[in-house]
């Protein structure tokens, strides 16, 4: 209780000034505490831990699929429908650059910078665009896939809309 009365015995200005340092103190210690404890995982980190993450590439390949179905299904003759896809390779990521061109009498020279953002050592390359995965190939049964002509339409409508040569694309009877 000394303390209390030494700080009683001040003149008011001398308390307040004290006062102020006294609190200066305080903050400076607990900004220095909170820099030394480490942080809390959240709790949405502990529960979306235990979901099992699907790759993109393959969500895009079971849209793709199930959309693809819908469609070819409205095509006549062909009936019930369904489709397998491959894809070639996952999402592709472009990143924004900046480059500076010159060129002189004999020769050319191009250099590009990717685009960074954050500091320190969270610096990360901006992206531009993300580009779906690449379809590869297509299975397609089907219940009237015994003819000719339903055959031909759907080689013809998948060709068209995953813009893949007709090759790649097999035709069945769905069975």
């Amino acid at each position: 209780m000394e303390i209390i009365e030494r700080i009683r015995a001040m003149p008011t200005k001398k308390k307040m000034s004290a006062a102020t340092v006294f609190c200066g103190i305080i903050g400076l210690l607990l900004i220095l505490l909170s820099s030394v404890i480490p942080e809390k995982e959240s709790g949405n980190e502990l529960v979306n831990a235990d979901i099992p993450k699907i790759d993109s590439s393959e969500k895009f390949r079971e849209e793709t699929e199930k959309r693809l179905e819908d469609f070819l299904e409205k095509i006549d003759g062909a009936g019930e429908v369904k489709v397998y896809l491959t894809v070639n390779c996952g999402e592709r990521y472009v990143y924004a650059a900046e480059g500076r061109h010159s060129s002189s009498e004999n020769r050319t020279e191009e250099e590009r910078k990717y685009v960074m953002i954050g500091s320190g050592s969270e610096k990360n390359a901006l992206v531009e665009t993300v580009e779906n995965p690449e379809i590869g190939g297509a299975v397609i049964a089907c219940t009237g896939g015994n003819s000719a002509a339903v055959r031909e339409r759907l080689y013809m409508a998948v060709s068209a809309a995953l813009d893949i040569p007709s090759n790649k694309i097999y035709v069945t009877m769905l069975g």
